[in-house]
């Protein structure tokens, strides 16, 4: 199957800029002015593509070493990096110091948003005056930069509250030194560009190309659609309705984002992938709203071989760590959490009669993996103490856990040259995060009424795991909802943001971080205790963290204009 590919030169032309250099170059010595692009449709299509790489579309981006690096669920209970140095962009936030240039999901976000910004206002200024063929859409060029940008702003907001609002590109003569604009300015800015983006792609037709019913064909999946529209504008208003921008509790936001799922739900073209183990490795599925189009990975370095599959399993490092705290999460198959003392769990068998889920996400000691049993087992019995091929202490390309993240690595891959290739998908939009989405705004605006209890035990359902107990308060609602986001969502860049929008950062991501040492007695039995991790992965957290500061570079250079966020 053929895909979009967005492999164009990232440029954003910031007035007269380097970009004349690259993008704007069709050959050496041949330069093309931005009019020259206007005025060629080819190349204003070109041109409008490439906001698209400006998105955020890989789990592994925050290190500064090595790019593939560092995910925002290390900043939380999910996860551990298991190399330490500053430079891959997690000990930083983990130490509470967002102010840190390498803490890059704070300095270089911030940057590449408004690059897009850009990118997408210049399109936006000129796509009316492009003399379009009929090999090229006008309006649904316009329709998806009206997506991007506020997709951009979305990612500022969510992370920073309120910031400058750009409705079109600056020119070198203009004023720079620009204030913020509110939180509340901001949500309305990106909601307006939803609504004009959706205008278009629902009654815009091209051809075999892109009807609102078919969406796109085959060639160009991946672009913005009615239901990717949607999707972001449900994120963005659970996100509105979260106690950390309505610290009144106020229920009419909370039944306009249970509202906003629901218009996903009504659309009749989403539903559950049929099995959860392999959602992230389709080149299709019905769960899919939105993917980042992008070929089968191997093992040979890169975000597998590199950061998840450890060496003996033929990769360098394996880095990225799922933590205990994280596998407790993971309720019975009998769908009783394992805190609760009938649910039958024994801490010296932890790892059987667990969700289905949990086999789906975490490889755990002693489970069969690519035809051979994992040990991460110490043996205090030998002189000298030996240890199982898939843990080395004195290693940081080992799991400190004893955990390594099943989801996020496709069982056929092995690391190195040679071996296979599969795909792994960045997913910006699910059906399954609809469901969740749905269920949490409906319970807090109504309490639990059956359709919440619906949209949950769909998710369970497709997981193997039973219904809800009926009779649950809101509240107990609630965390059981909370629990399902972390299991169902795990890995996929949701857990660090739910915490920040519940405004729970402090409760939770300061709680000790563990891991399971796992002694072994036997050929085929082991001692398993849970223990807390070195210092070194604790994290700190403070109120005012909730909310990101806006990089100190930006402060500085606004000539006082540009404030910063409380506590910073």
């Amino acid at each position: 199957m053929k895909y979009m590919n967005y492999t164009l030169v990232v440029c954003f032309l910031l007035g007269a800029t380097s970009c004349k250099e690259d993008f704007l170059q069709r050959d050496p010595g041949v330069a093309i002015t931005q009019e020259n692009v206007f005025t060629d449709p080819v190349l204003a299509t070109r041109f409008a593509d490439n906001s698209y790489n400006f998105l955020l579309d890989e789990y592994g981006r925050l290190s500064t070493l090595q790019t593939h690096k560092g995910t925002t669920g290390q900043f939380t209970d999910e996860a551990i990096f298991g190399e330490t140095s500053p430079g891959h962009g997690v000990s930083t936030m983990n130490q509470g110091k967002f102010l840190d240039n390498l803490s890059t999901d704070v300095s270089a976000v911030y940057t590449r948003m408004y690059q897009g910004i850009r990118n997408a206002n210049v399109m936006l200024a000129n796509v009316d005056n492009v003399k379009w063929t009929a090999a090229e859409n006008g309006p649904l060029i316009k329709a998806q930069q009206l997506y991007l940008r506020a997709f951009f702003y979305f990612e500022l907001v969510k992370r920073y509250g309120g910031v400058i609002l750009l409705e079109k590109p600056l020119t070198p003569t203009d004023n720079f030194d620009l204030p913020r604009n509110t939180y509340d300015e901001t949500v309305s800015f990106i909601l307006k560009d939803l609504a004009a983006a959706e205008a278009i792609l629902d009654k815009e037709t091209w051809g075999t190309i892109y009807t609102p019913t078919t969406d796109w064909n085959a060639g160009n999946l991946g672009r913005a659609t009615v239901g990717s529209v949607r999707a972001l504008r449900s994120r963005l208003l659970l996100m509105d309705a979260s106690p950390l921008n309505n610290p009144t509790g106020d229920v009419a936001k909370w039944q306009r984002a249970a509202d906003a799922a629901k218009a996903i739900m009504s659309m009749g073209k989403f539903s559950l992938h049929p099995v959860y183990g392999t959602l992230l490795n389709q080149p299709t599925s019905p769960e899919y709203i939105q993917i980042k189009v992008r070929g089968a990975r191997s093992g040979n370095g890169g975000f597998l071989g590199d950061f998840v599959i450890p060496p003996s399993f033929g990769g360098a490092q394996g880095q990225l760590n799922p933590t205990h705290n994280h596998v407790d999460l993971y309720e019975m198959a009998n769908g009783k959490p394992i805190s609760d003392p009938t649910s039958g769990y024994k801490p010296q068998d932890p790892y059987t009669g667990r969700d289905p889920r949990f086999y789906a996400n975490v490889i755990y000691n002693d489970q069969t993996w690519q035809g051979r049993k994992v040990a991460m087992w110490i043996n205090n019995a030998t002189n000298p103490v030996s240890f199982g091929v898939d843990y080395q202490p004195a290693a940081t390309s080992y799991t400190r856990t004893r955990y390594y993240p099943k989801k996020l690595w496709p069982e056929s891959v092995r690391g190195g040259t040679g071996g296979a290739s599969a795909i792994l998908n960045y997913i910006f939009f699910r059906y399954g995060e609809v469901l969740l989405n749905h269920a949490e705004a409906l319970n807090e605006a109504q309490g639990p009424v059956a359709d919440v209890y619906s949209s949950v035990n769909q998710i369970r359902k497709r997981a193997g795991m039973p219904d809800l107990p009926a009779g649950l308060t809101k509240a107990q609602m609630r965390d059981r909802i909370h629990n399902e986001r972390a299991v169902e969502l795990a890995f996929e860049e949701h857990r660090w943001w739910d915490i920040l929008r519940w405004k729970k950062g402090v409760e939770i991501i300061p709680k000790t971080i563990t891991g399971m040492d796992v002694e072994r007695l036997t050929a085929t039995t082991f001692k398993y205790t849970v223990i807390p991790l070195p210092a070194v992965y604790q994290r700190v957290f403070e109120d005012h963290m909730h909310r990101y500061p806006i990089p100190r570079n930006e402060i500085f250079k606004s000539n006082g204009i540009l404030k910063q966020n409380p506590g910073w």
